[in-house]
């Protein structure tokens, strides 16, 4: 691939994107609509902010990367990620959506009145906002060293420079609009080359390369309890993510919040089409990139390997945009949902306080993300999830679904998880992927199991502390009343 190629897409989608965001600036007025874009984003409009922010490296790259590595082993991610919002539909979107709450330490406050529990919440939703960063970082840094040349570190800037552009010019009312024009670049992006690869191998099979072996590393398929603690961690993980669930607080109603949730379904099952695609086309055509280490890299090298010359380029210039985008996407709709916690909590809730803090919330995983080398990115992401269902998702379902939680119970829960789970994989780290166990490298079997008893044992044990206001607040949550939350 030309590298003025890469350069020129990652400069067009840069300016895009700021492009849109200085455009909701105009219409980004009151503290509203910096938190929840004043609660009036209609379903389509919302579901596209959703798929934009929501298909993250993990999903463009690293879910064709871990397909050509491990082959229907890695169709979990897919899976998972999808069947996860089938939960959120079912258990999470209207209830969070008529709590009123601008956060999710909005939420457990107002259901545990408890400010201790929100000051916990707000650590968890940070770390995990945080390490979800970092592979979007990670992923940028790869694609910029692929395509271009460039020194790796030039995409994370560049990623983190546009974020804070964005998010700090128009708050949620800016990012909808951006994070809804990068999801149907990504899709475009990843749709088209895909459809020119199948074309020219089921036309003249001009490929650049033959058919190879099925299983070009040669690892051994994942085991029972791999596959169904990575699915424990993406199905209730997928509760947890603090950027998903602000989302729906921007629905004007419980309904908006449903239909969204449904027609986000609908287009994360058309997405994940394409990498699936693109890891087996890469796993017959360019078994080379696995062994060499460049599986992350199978959707930007493919087009350019299989079809070449000035179309190849073309079509690699629309991924990397792509490719960007995801990076972009996730990261400001983290970088939003981060801003508003750490404004709220530490800087009194203004407009001034919500962009200082979206500053701090990029900047930080961006000294990690520099000082640390990129890992698979689904994996790591992977285990993002896994962190997010030990603490977040316990705390969210019971509060919602369960009257006996208390405010010790929920305390308990969250760090029981937190430290297992952060526990585990501080640990796999430390003995690096050949060493490391697989119930520590994938721990979600046993740490959201064992969160979940923590905080039902520790409620139970306390049901003194169950909050007088609970009746009302349950009443609230299922039912299409005023919001519980005051807002600001």
């Amino acid at each position: 691939m030309n590298p003025a190629v890469g350069v020129i897409a990652l400069v067009l989608v840069s300016l895009a994107t700021a492009a849109i965001g200085f455009y909701g600036l105009r219409i980004s007025r009151t503290t509203g609509d910096f938190y929840v874009a004043s609660r009036t984003v209609k379903p389509w409009w919302n579901a596209s902010a959703i798929g934009g922010e929501y298909l993250s490296a993990a999903s463009f790259l690293g879910v064709a990367g871990l397909i050509l590595l491990s082959g229907t082993d890695a169709l979990w991610f897919p899976v998972g990620y999808t069947a996860g919002y089938l939960m959120l539909l079912l258990f999470v979107a209207a209830p969070l959506r008529r709590s009123g709450a601008y956060t999710i330490p909005d939420f457990t406050e107002a259901r545990l009145d408890s400010r201790a529990v929100r000051r916990v919440t707000s650590a968890v939703v940070v770390v995990v906002g945080w390490l979800y960063i970092v592979p979007q970082l990670h992923g940028a840094a790869l694609t910029i060293r692929i395509t271009t040349g460039l020194p790796a570190w030039v995409g994370s800037v560049a990623v983190v420079v546009v974020v804070c552009l964005t998010v700090v010019a128009g708050g949620m009312r800016s990012i909808t609009f951006v994070q809804a024009f990068q999801f149907w670049l990504k899709l475009t992006a990843l749709a088209v080359p895909v459809l020119f690869i199948v074309f020219t191998l089921a036309g003249d099979g001009s490929a650049a390369v033959a058919p190879a072996v099925v299983n070009p590393t040669g690892l051994a398929p994942a085991g029972p309890y791999q596959n169904i603690s990575l699915l424990v961690a993406l199905l209730f993980g997928t509760l947890g993510l603090p950027h998903v669930l602000v989302r729906f607080y921007t629905n004007p109603d419980g309904h908006s919040a449903r239909r969204t949730t449904l027609i986000v379904l609908g287009l994360l099952s058309v997405f994940y089409l394409f990498p699936t695609a693109y890891g087996l086309v890469g796993r017959m055509f360019a078994p080379e990139l696995a062994r060499s280490g460049q599986a992350d890299a199978v959707v930007l090298l493919l087009p350019g390997q299989l079809i070449g010359g000035t179309a190849g380029d073309l079509l690699s210039a629309l991924v990397v945009a792509g490719a960007f985008a995801a990076f972009l996407s996730t990261t400001s709709g983290l970088v939003v949902s981060l801003a508003g916690v750490i404004s709220q909590d530490v800087l009194g809730g203004s407009v001034r306080g919500f962009r200082l803090a979206a500053v701090v919330s990029a900047v930080v995983p961006l000294g990690f993300a520099v000082m640390t080398d990129s890992l698979a990115l689904a994996g790591s992401v992977g285990l993002v999830f896994a962190f997010t269902a030990s603490t977040v998702c316990p705390v969210l379902l019971l509060g919602i679904w369960w009257r006996g939680l208390t405010d010790a119970g929920a305390i308990a829960g969250m760090v029981t998880g937190g430290v297992l789970c952060g526990g585990a994989m501080v640990w796999g780290t430390v003995l690096g992927a050949a060493g490391t166990p697989f119930w520590l490298a994938q721990p979600a079997a046993w740490t959201v199991p064992a969160a979940f008893a923590v905080m039902v044992l520790v409620s139970r044990g306390t049901k003194h502390r169950i909050p007088r206001t609970m009746s009302r607040v349950m009443t609230r949550l299922h039912t299409p009343e005023r919001p519980l939350v005051t807002e600001r």
